[in-house]
Parts: C-alpha cells; structure tokens; sequence
C-alpha cells in the first residue's frame, strides 16, 4: 500500500505539474539565471508548499483563488520588468555583484516565483486532498515534493541546454513577453 501510494501520488502531482506555469516559470527563469540557483529556489519553494499542503490543506483549500492569481499576476508583471532592466551578459558576469551574491540573488528570486505561483495550485491542492483521505502526512508529503522536485529538474535542464543555442537577446525578450502575458492574464482573470 505505501509504495503503491507514494507511486501514485508522485505520478498524479507530476503530470499535473509538467504544463502548469510554475514548471515554466522555472524554465524561464533558468534561460536567465544560474540554473543550480533556480533549481535550489524552486526546491525550497515546493518544499515549504508542500509542507503547508499538508498541515493545513483545509485552510489552503479557503484561500480565494482570485487572490491568488492576482497576487502571482503582480509577481510575474514585476519579473517581467526586472527582466527588461537587466543586461544579457556574455561570457563572465561582468557586473559589480560578486558570483556568490549573484547566486544568492537568483536563488531568491527563483523562490519568490514559485512561493507566489503555486499558492491554491492544482498540485497543492491535490496534496491536501491526498492526505485529507489517505492520511500518511510524511510519504504524501515526500513523494509530492519529489515529483515538483524532478519537473523543476526537467525545466531548468531544458533551459540551461537551450542556452547553447539560443540568442541570450531574443531568450531575454521572450521571457519578458511571456512573463508579461501570464502576469497580465493572472490580473485580469
């Protein structure tokens, strides 16, 4: 029965997961930011959510949805903006910020992207439900946070490969545009 559970939960939260915006927002981000950095934010904001799916998913459940996209609609229109502000570098990072204060940089904002967005997600909300009916806070628990875990992998792989390839100009623009879209999409809905 546990490993049966853990199996389906992890199935269930990874599909639901692959095409939903915070897997983007994890692939958008590492097209621009130290992929490690964006893996460990991400990490840590799937964790912390998926802590609070499990000890108050009857509370999370309550949180109007409305808000929460609003919220995240505001998050992804003030990235987008950043985004625009910063400079594609080439080569080394050739700004006043030291490496280590850099990273630390992007593995904030990796996390303050994935907090926002997946605050009432399907996956969190999945979560909760999972362990309102099955109970096994800890294994839910786990194997949810593994699957969002592995689709954070998957994205900032994807993207940091791409980067060999691709225009960092045209990957910057794009990113812009896409975070302006969500976040304009997230407000209005």
């Amino acid at each position: 029965m546990n490993a049966h559970l853990f199996l389906s939960v992890f199935a269930l939260v990874f599909v639901a997961e692959l095409p939903d915006k915070t897997a983007f927002t994890s692939l958008l981000l590492a097209t621009r930011l130290h992929p490690f950095s964006v893996f460990l934010g991400a990490a840590v904001a799937f964790a912390i959510q998926s802590a609070v799916a499990v000890a108050f998913g009857s509370i999370v459940g309550a949180i109007s949805p409305k808000i929460m996209h609003r919220g995240a609609g505001v998050l992804f229109l003030i990235f987008a903006i950043f985004m625009m502000r910063r400079k594609v570098e080439k080569g080394a990072v050739s700004n006043a910020l030291s490496h280590s204060t850099r990273f630390w940089m992007d593995v904030l904002t990796a996390f303050s992207a994935i907090f926002i967005a997946e605050w009432g997600d399907l996956t969190q909300l999945a979560t909760a439900t999972l362990v309102a009916k099955y109970g096994y806070p800890l294994l839910i628990f786990s194997s949810a946070t593994l699957a969002l875990w592995t689709v954070a992998a998957i994205s900032v792989t994807v993207a940091h490969q791409s980067r060999k390839f691709l225009n960092p100009k045209i990957m910057k623009w794009a990113a812009v545009t896409v975070f302006l879209g969500v976040g304009l999409w997230f407000v209005a809905s």
